[in-house]
This record gives C-alpha cells, structure tokens and sequence, in this order.
C-alpha cells in the first residue's frame, strides 16, 4: 500500500488487486487530484480497510473510495460495506467490466453505491474526472471538517472513562467526547479493533489508539512534559497548585532553576472551582481553570519545568543535596525543595460509595461532568466555600441542587458572599443536620439514604449525581520519617518547630528553622499542607512566594 505523509489532507482512496490497474488508477488521480488530496492506494480490501481503520484513527477526512468489483477474498461490494462503517460520509465508486454492471447496479441498494465506472475508463477527462468532480463537489457540500484533537471513547458510567476526561480538562488538553453507544464512538472503537468491554479509548492527534491509559502514559501521549531536563536543579516544587504555581513563578522569574512536579494536573483543588469570586484583582470572579491556565503559562514563561502525572513517594537528605524520589524508582535533587503538595478531600465513609466513585458519585466539582447534570437532581455533600461554589454553578441547568450540610448552618464553614447566592438561588435547597449513610446502584449512582443527624430519620431519595465536599487531608504520609508533622499529618515548619524554645531534633544550624522552613533544612512548606494555613488561594500564592524568599536566603547561607 502506498500513502504519502500529511495527515491532515483529505483523502481518496484505491484498491483494486490487480496491481498495473491500480498503478494506473493511481496515477490519474494524482494527476488531475494530486495537489488538493491525498491519493492512497491499495491492492486488497483487507489492506484498504486498515488504510481505513488507521485514517479513522488520526482524523483524516476520506472524501472518495474507489473499489475494484472482483477482488479475491472480498469482492468490492463487501469491501465497500465495510468501509461504509469506518466513513460513512465517503462517496463510494465502484469499479466493474460490462459484464459486471448487473451487481453494480445490485449494490446501488446494498451499500449506497454513489457511482459506478466501466472499466477502461480512458480517456479519464470524458469518463472519469467529471464524475469525480462531481462526488468531491457534493462531498465538500457537507461538514466533514476533521477532528485532529484527542478522541475519547467512554462509557457516562466509566469511572476511568471520567477520570480520564478530568485529567484532560484540568490539563487543559483539547479532546472530543464520544459515547461508546453512539455511531462515531463504535466507528472508532471498531477502528481501534476494540470491542467496547475495555474503556476508555483515547485516540491522540497522531493516530495512536491507548485503551485504559495511566495518567502517566496519556500525559506523554498528549505531548504534557513527564521527565525532567536534568537531573539537578536548584529548587523543586512539589504539587501545581496556587502555592506551587506561585512558587514556580517567583523561583524561575528570580533566576532559579525550578521544576515543579505535580502527580495530577497543576491547579489543586482550587484549579476545579468552577466560580472564585473573592480572589484579589478579579471583581467579576475567575474560574479555578482561568487562573491555573494563567499561572502555568506564566511560569513556563520564565522558565520553570512543569513535570505532570508524576508521584512523589520519597525525600532523601544528601549533603548539601535534597533528593525527590519518584514511584518509578528515578530521582530529581536540588539545593532546595518546596513542598506544596496540598490537600485531597475526605472520603465519604458509606456503603456503596467506594464502588460508585466515578459512576455518579464524585469528589470535587468534577466539572466535566456538568453538562450532564442539565435536568437532573444534584446532591452535593458539604457546606463549605468549594461546595457552594458547585452549587451554584451546577445550579445553571440542573433541575435541582441539594445542598447536604452536617452542622446546623452555612454560616459556620461559608464564606458570607457564597452563602447569600446560595440562599438566593431558587433551585438550591439546603438540609441541614443531615448526612449520607449509603449509596446505592448497580453499575451506577441511583439513590442515597441521608439520616437527619437531631432525629436520626433515614430517607431513601432518587439521586444519579452526588458530589462530595467534606474536608480535606494532606498528602504528606509519604515524608513520614522524614519531616514532622502535626497530629492530622500537616507539615510543622518556623515557630511551631521551637514552641518550646529549642531547635527540632537533629537541627545541626546555629540558627532556628526559617518561617516557613521544616526540620529539614532547605526543605520549605507552602500552601494547605502546612499546620494551620489559612486554606485560601491568596494566602498559598503568597506562601509560595514567600518561600521562595526563604529559599534565597538558605542558598545565601549554605
């Protein structure tokens, strides 16, 4: 099979067996079609519909099939009835001997059969450019624009099928959704030669079809930078959020050499707040995507390395070298660290959420999945400054949002100007003292019990979305041993150190952890996992900038 490069081009295709017809095929085409379109050629139907198959993979529109009647082990009927499945849009010509014009007219009804051409078909200016023209003439009539963006391939209710759409999101990488139940989706499953049981199917701009990817494998696939330049740098930063991001900013912008390394995708939880509104220098508010697209951009600009879909496991003291070891046994070392690596949120402790995760039952906004939403009854678990942000945003097109709320009011654990749009949004209603105790579904969410917490009445409600904000905890447990942190695992650093007047064990510097500093020195605390943070994105960008001052300051000293 012959094909020449570019993607991007659309496509006709020949196959005929023969293989001085289909040369000849070939070269009229070029001829009269050359510089517009891509000329593929082949000399089977099993090697024309892979041709196919693979052209379906990288988006490439196919405008015209041309097919050889009588081909051994497929005819060019059967062919064609299966190309049909893989582009439908193509017009189809088939090529036949007049003693063949009987199943040619025969397939007009068969496989939608556009044309078909007498074989000589010389001199090709009287027999057979018009009726190309004409094809390629009602083919651009239509929208066959191609679709050079990541394809993905999921089920509504695949928890990896959302977590990969989540992923991409937050990554800000472009994709395009498709049911695996709708016609596109099972055209590009059956081009991937995959049956459905195995999902997602992730199609990258070059072709390549991954099926249940890692985060570790998309993210290389989809061109996110996952290795780092070299192997030391003068500060790393651990976790993307407003911290790390402010961190990275500031550190490459003064001159350091700064990789950021973030196991998800940079923005934390913030980066999935749909609606910031309390955000210094944004008085109409800024979406978390907004400001992490910013941010990233911003510190790429000055230079800073951002390593996504990397995991941390371990912090190793060398010397004057902080070394950052990562779950596939490499290291990065540095003279300094930043640790801010944030928070996640609890998981709800409840029969059947677990199993459920993913297939209606979320944790954070997850707004991928909004659209889906449109019409339908929300629950949303917490009554905190995130929570309330869902619900109003989800508010906008679900059929209603309950906002479920542990203590007795919002007041306590919302910030004022949330809580009022909460209460003045007609669709969103608010129960108090009330708790899930169960989910329930098979395959996915369709009711939750909730328990009035002052009663103890149980309710069994219909619920096919349920989105779960009920605090966070740090994700430090893989620096035990290493760093001290408080009783919930927050990382202690500057005065809560010496609270009794003397250095932390194993301090050898004649003087006190800076404020920001750990028990390790050079190693710093930026963000929500610090001890008693103040949990705003104000407050972690400025720590994230404040540590990097700090930074200067150790690497002066050393």
């Amino acid at each position: 099979m012959e094909q020449a490069a570019g993607p991007a081009r659309t496509v006709i295709l020949t196959v005929d067996d023969d293989p001085g017809v289909s040369r000849a095929v070939a070269r009229d085409l070029r001829r009269r079609y050359g510089e517009l379109y891509r000329i593929v050629r082949a000399e089977s139907g099993a090697s024309a519909l892979a041709a196919l198959r693979e052209l379906k993979l990288r988006g490439a529109p196919v405008a015209v099939i041309v097919a050889d009647y009588r081909m051994p082990e497929m005819d060019g009927i059967q062919f064609l009835e299966q190309a049909l499945d893989i582009h439908p849009g193509a017009r189809r010509v088939l090529l036949t001997a007049y003693a063949d014009t009987g199943a040619a007219i025969d397939a007009i009804n068969v496989v939608d059969l556009d044309h078909y051409l007498l074989k000589p078909w010389e001199p090709p200016e009287e027999k057979l450019y018009p009726v190309l023209d004409d094809l390629l003439l009602a083919w651009r009539a239509d929208d066959h624009r191609p679709v050079t963006v990541t394809k993905v391939v999921g089920h509504r209710w695949s928890a990896r099928s959302s977590g990969v759409r989540e992923f991409l999101a937050r990554n800000q990488v472009p994709y395009r959704w498709y049911s695996s139940e709708d016609p596109e989706g099972r055209r590009l499953l059956c081009a991937a030669g995959q049956d459905g049981l195995r999902l997602p199917l992730v199609i990258v701009p070059d072709g390549t079809a991954l099926v249940e990817p890692g985060d570790q494998e998309l993210a290389a696939r989809v061109g996110l930078a996952t290795t780092p330049a070299t192997d030391f740098y003068d500060l790393v930063v651990i976790g993307g959020g407003p911290a790390g991001l402010g961190a990275a900013v500031y550190g490459a912008s003064e001159g350091l050499r700064t990789v950021l390394v973030e196991r998800s995708a940079t923005g934390g939880q913030a980066g999935q707040s749909s609606r910031i509104e309390n955000y210094l220098g944004f008085p109409d508010g800024v979406s978390g995507a907004q400001l992490t697209d910013r941010a990233r951009r911003q510190a790429m600009k000055f230079g800073a390395e951002l390593l996504t879909a990397r995991e941390v496991t371990g912090l190793e003291v060398h010397g004057a070298s902080r070394v950052v070891r990562f779950s596939d046994g490499s290291a990065v070392a540095a003279h300094s660290v930043i640790l801010a690596t944030g928070v996640s949120y609890r998981q709800l402790d409840a029969p059947q959420v677990a199993e459920l995760t993913g297939c209606g039952v979320f944790y954070g906004s997850a707004l991928t999945e909004a659209a889906a939403c449109q019409g339908q009854d929300v629950y949303i678990v917490g009554g905190a400054n995130s929570a309330g942000q869902a619900a109003v945003h989800l508010a906008r097109s679900a059929k209603s949002v309950t906002v479920l709320v542990r203590g007795p009011s919002l007041s306590a654990s919302m910030s004022h100007y949330l809580v009022q749009q909460v209460d003045e949004t007609s669709t969103i209603s608010v129960r108090t003292n009330t708790v899930v105790d169960a989910a329930h579904g098979s395959g996915h969410l369709e009711q939750i019990t909730v328990r009035e917490t002052a009663t103890g009445r149980t309710e069994r409600v219909d619920a096919q979305w349920m989105f779960v904000f009920i605090g966070a905890a740090p994700l430090t447990d893989w620096l035990e041993g290493t760093v001290l942190r408080d009783s919930r695992g927050f990382l202690l650093t500057g005065p809560d150190l010496t609270a009794d007047g003397r250095p932390p064990a194993g301090w050898e510097l004649d003087r006190p952890p800076y404020h920001l500093e750990t028990n390790v020195p050079g190693v710093f605390v930026a963000g929500d996992a610090r001890a008693e943070s103040a949990k705003r994105v104000a407050s972690a960008v400025g720590e994230g900038a404040m540590a990097v001052m700090l930074v200067h300051r150790y690497l002066e000293q050393s």
